[in-house]
Protein backbone atom coordinates (compact mmCIF):
# COMPACT_ATOMS: atom_id res chain seq x y z
CA UNK A 1 0.00 0.00 0.00
CA UNK A 2 2.58 2.59 0.83
CA UNK A 3 4.69 1.22 -2.24
CA UNK A 4 1.21 2.76 -4.25
CA UNK A 5 0.70 6.31 -2.41
CA UNK A 6 4.38 6.81 -2.90
CA UNK A 7 3.74 6.70 -6.35
CA UNK A 8 1.19 9.55 -6.17
CA UNK A 9 2.23 12.47 -7.44
CA UNK A 10 2.30 15.26 -4.27
CA UNK A 11 -0.01 12.70 -2.34
CA UNK A 12 1.87 14.46 0.85
CA UNK A 13 0.62 18.36 -0.61
CA UNK A 14 -2.48 16.80 -1.40
CA UNK A 15 -3.16 15.36 2.10
CA UNK A 16 -1.63 18.98 3.92
CA UNK A 17 -3.97 21.08 1.78
CA UNK A 18 -7.04 18.62 2.74
CA UNK A 19 -6.42 19.33 6.75
CA UNK A 20 -6.05 22.78 5.95
CA UNK A 21 -9.25 22.98 4.86
CA UNK A 22 -10.77 20.29 7.25
CA UNK A 23 -9.31 22.12 10.42
CA UNK A 24 -10.01 25.81 8.90
CA UNK A 25 -13.87 24.67 8.16
CA UNK A 26 -14.00 23.42 11.92
CA UNK A 27 -12.69 26.51 13.03
CA UNK A 28 -14.99 28.64 11.22
CA UNK A 29 -17.99 26.30 12.62
CA UNK A 30 -16.48 27.04 16.30
CA UNK A 31 -15.56 30.55 15.57
CA UNK A 32 -19.07 31.86 17.03
CA UNK A 33 -18.69 30.14 19.98
CA UNK A 34 -15.53 30.89 21.67
CA UNK A 35 -15.33 34.21 23.56
CA UNK A 36 -13.07 36.57 22.14
CA UNK A 37 -10.28 36.35 24.85
CA UNK A 38 -9.97 32.77 24.24
CA UNK A 39 -9.52 33.84 20.22
CA UNK A 40 -6.98 36.31 21.38
CA UNK A 41 -4.97 33.51 23.67
CA UNK A 42 -5.20 31.11 20.33
CA UNK A 43 -4.00 33.87 18.42
CA UNK A 44 -0.98 34.65 20.83
CA UNK A 45 0.30 31.30 21.48
CA UNK A 46 0.37 30.94 17.58
CA UNK A 47 2.52 34.00 17.72
CA UNK A 48 4.55 32.74 19.95
CA UNK A 49 5.19 29.44 18.32
CA UNK A 50 5.47 30.80 15.40
CA UNK A 51 8.71 33.31 16.84
CA UNK A 52 10.45 29.74 18.68
CA UNK A 53 9.67 28.20 14.99
CA UNK A 54 11.73 30.74 13.70
CA UNK A 55 14.53 30.85 15.75
CA UNK A 56 15.08 27.51 15.61
CA UNK A 57 14.92 27.18 11.69
CA UNK A 58 17.44 30.11 11.22
CA UNK A 59 19.74 28.18 13.55
CA UNK A 60 20.30 25.75 11.35
CA UNK A 61 22.31 27.94 8.86
CA UNK A 62 26.17 26.52 8.24
CA UNK A 63 27.18 30.69 6.91
CA UNK A 64 25.89 33.55 7.94
CA UNK A 65 26.92 35.37 5.16
CA UNK A 66 24.72 33.08 2.96
CA UNK A 67 21.82 33.73 5.52
CA UNK A 68 22.20 37.69 5.96
CA UNK A 69 22.66 38.37 2.06
CA UNK A 70 20.11 36.46 0.80
CA UNK A 71 17.20 37.68 2.90
CA UNK A 72 18.85 41.32 2.24
CA UNK A 73 18.89 40.78 -1.62
CA UNK A 74 15.72 38.54 -1.45
CA UNK A 75 13.45 41.54 0.52
CA UNK A 76 15.09 43.71 -2.39
CA UNK A 77 13.87 42.06 -5.09
CA UNK A 78 10.32 41.75 -3.48
CA UNK A 79 9.95 45.23 -2.14
CA UNK A 80 10.65 45.82 -6.29
CA UNK A 81 7.86 42.80 -7.40
CA UNK A 82 5.78 44.16 -4.45
CA UNK A 83 5.05 40.39 -4.11
CA UNK A 84 2.90 42.11 -0.70
CA UNK A 85 1.03 44.10 -2.87
CA UNK A 86 0.03 41.55 -5.52
CA UNK A 87 -0.78 38.96 -2.39
CA UNK A 88 -2.74 41.60 -0.71
CA UNK A 89 -4.92 41.59 -4.19
CA UNK A 90 -5.31 38.43 -4.86
CA UNK A 91 -6.39 38.27 -1.23
CA UNK A 92 -8.58 41.20 -1.81
CA UNK A 93 -9.78 39.67 -4.83
CA UNK A 94 -11.08 36.68 -3.06
CA UNK A 95 -12.33 38.53 -0.17
CA UNK A 96 -15.03 40.35 -2.85
CA UNK A 97 -16.21 36.80 -3.93
CA UNK A 98 -16.03 35.02 -0.56
CA UNK A 99 -15.69 36.85 2.67
CA UNK A 100 -18.87 38.43 3.29
CA UNK A 101 -18.13 41.05 5.24
CA UNK A 102 -15.05 39.89 6.68
CA UNK A 103 -12.64 42.59 7.48
CA UNK A 104 -10.05 39.98 8.62
CA UNK A 105 -10.26 38.01 5.53
CA UNK A 106 -6.60 38.96 3.89
CA UNK A 107 -4.95 39.22 6.88
CA UNK A 108 -6.07 35.35 7.69
CA UNK A 109 -5.16 34.42 4.13
CA UNK A 110 -1.62 36.30 3.96
CA UNK A 111 -0.84 34.76 7.66
CA UNK A 112 -1.70 31.55 6.97
CA UNK A 113 -0.48 31.19 3.54
CA UNK A 114 3.17 32.34 5.31
CA UNK A 115 2.68 30.15 8.47
CA UNK A 116 2.20 26.92 6.14
CA UNK A 117 4.81 27.51 3.01
CA UNK A 118 7.62 28.96 4.74
CA UNK A 119 8.59 26.14 7.78
CA UNK A 120 11.77 23.51 7.35
CA UNK A 121 8.98 20.63 7.10
CA UNK A 122 7.24 22.28 3.93
CA UNK A 123 10.65 22.83 2.18
CA UNK A 124 11.95 19.08 3.93
CA UNK A 125 9.01 17.26 3.19
CA UNK A 126 8.04 18.33 -0.43
CA UNK A 127 12.21 17.13 -1.28
CA UNK A 128 11.57 13.80 0.72
CA UNK A 129 8.52 13.43 -1.71
CA UNK A 130 10.00 14.80 -5.02
CA UNK A 131 13.10 12.18 -4.36
CA UNK A 132 10.69 9.18 -4.49
CA UNK A 133 10.62 8.94 -0.79
CA UNK A 134 7.17 8.47 0.96
CA UNK A 135 5.69 11.67 2.48
CA UNK A 136 6.43 11.20 5.79
CA UNK A 137 7.40 14.82 7.14
CA UNK A 138 4.42 16.16 5.08
CA UNK A 139 1.49 13.56 6.58
CA UNK A 140 3.49 15.32 9.83
CA UNK A 141 2.76 18.18 8.79
CA UNK A 142 -0.57 17.43 7.91
CA UNK A 143 -1.49 16.77 11.41
CA UNK A 144 0.36 20.48 12.51
CA UNK A 145 -1.40 22.85 9.97
CA UNK A 146 -4.74 20.73 10.06
CA UNK A 147 -4.84 21.83 14.02
CA UNK A 148 -3.22 25.28 13.47
CA UNK A 149 -5.43 26.05 10.52
CA UNK A 150 -8.27 25.71 13.00
CA UNK A 151 -7.33 27.76 15.74
CA UNK A 152 -6.65 30.78 12.62
CA UNK A 153 -9.66 30.17 11.04
CA UNK A 154 -11.72 30.71 14.52
CA UNK A 155 -9.63 33.89 15.21
CA UNK A 156 -9.02 35.24 11.36
CA UNK A 157 -11.99 33.66 9.76
CA UNK A 158 -12.43 32.35 6.16
CA UNK A 159 -9.14 34.02 4.68
CA UNK A 160 -7.17 31.37 6.66
CA UNK A 161 -9.02 28.00 5.01
CA UNK A 162 -7.95 29.78 1.07
CA UNK A 163 -4.72 29.31 2.26
CA UNK A 164 -4.69 25.43 0.93
CA UNK A 165 -4.24 27.29 -2.61
CA UNK A 166 -0.66 28.52 -2.05
CA UNK A 167 0.19 25.71 0.41
CA UNK A 168 -0.73 23.72 -3.29
CA UNK A 169 1.18 25.30 -5.53
CA UNK A 170 4.11 26.35 -3.39
CA UNK A 171 4.31 22.48 -1.66
CA UNK A 172 3.42 20.91 -4.75
CA UNK A 173 6.18 22.63 -7.27
CA UNK A 174 9.20 22.06 -4.94
CA UNK A 175 7.55 18.53 -5.15
CA UNK A 176 8.30 18.66 -8.60
CA UNK A 177 10.96 20.43 -8.99
CA UNK A 178 13.06 18.09 -6.50
CA UNK A 179 12.18 15.36 -8.46
CA UNK A 180 13.49 17.18 -11.86
CA UNK A 181 16.97 18.47 -10.38
CA UNK A 182 17.43 16.09 -7.77
CA UNK A 183 21.28 15.60 -8.18
CA UNK A 184 21.59 19.45 -7.48
CA UNK A 185 20.39 19.61 -4.01
CA UNK A 186 22.95 19.01 -1.46
CA UNK A 187 22.21 19.43 2.55
CA UNK A 188 23.99 22.54 2.99
CA UNK A 189 20.69 23.82 0.03
CA UNK A 190 18.31 22.74 2.09
CA UNK A 191 19.27 24.00 5.36
CA UNK A 192 20.30 27.65 3.69
CA UNK A 193 16.91 27.63 2.55
CA UNK A 194 15.33 26.69 6.12
CA UNK A 195 17.50 29.43 8.03
CA UNK A 196 16.00 31.99 5.72
CA UNK A 197 12.43 30.66 6.32
CA UNK A 198 13.13 30.62 9.89
CA UNK A 199 13.74 34.55 9.81
CA UNK A 200 11.07 34.86 7.53
CA UNK A 201 8.82 33.41 9.98
CA UNK A 202 10.15 35.44 12.90
CA UNK A 203 8.76 38.43 10.94
CA UNK A 204 5.60 36.76 10.79
CA UNK A 205 5.56 36.14 14.39
CA UNK A 206 6.18 39.98 15.16
CA UNK A 207 3.03 40.26 13.04
CA UNK A 208 1.21 38.07 14.48
CA UNK A 209 1.59 39.37 17.69
CA UNK A 210 0.88 42.90 16.85
CA UNK A 211 4.51 43.92 17.56
CA UNK A 212 5.92 44.91 14.50
CA UNK A 213 3.79 45.88 10.92
CA UNK A 214 6.70 43.75 8.34
CA UNK A 215 6.09 42.90 5.08
CA UNK A 216 7.21 39.50 5.28
CA UNK A 217 5.92 38.35 1.81
CA UNK A 218 8.70 40.42 -0.18
CA UNK A 219 11.07 38.23 1.99
CA UNK A 220 9.73 34.98 -0.06
CA UNK A 221 12.69 35.32 -3.00
CA UNK A 222 15.79 34.98 0.16
CA UNK A 223 14.59 31.28 -0.15
CA UNK A 224 15.31 30.90 -3.80
CA UNK A 225 19.00 33.24 -3.48
CA UNK A 226 19.52 31.12 -0.40
CA UNK A 227 19.65 27.81 -2.15
CA UNK A 228 21.40 29.57 -5.39
CA UNK A 229 24.25 31.04 -3.50
CA UNK A 230 24.56 28.03 -1.05
CA UNK A 231 24.46 25.79 -4.73
CA UNK A 232 27.63 27.84 -5.69
CA UNK A 233 29.16 28.82 -2.69
CA UNK A 234 28.86 25.91 -0.07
Amino acid sequence: MEDFLSHLPALGTLVNALAVVAGSTAGLFIRSRLPEKLMKAIFQSIGLFTLFLGVHMASQTGNFLVLIFSLVLGSLAGEMIDLDGLLQKFGEGLKNRFSQGNDHFVEGFITASLLFCTGSMAILGAIEEGLGGFPNLLFAKSLLDGVSSLALAASLGLGVLFAALPLLVYQGGITLFAGAAQAYLSQSVIDEMSAVGGLILLGLGLVILDIKAIKVTNMLPGLVLAALMAAFFL
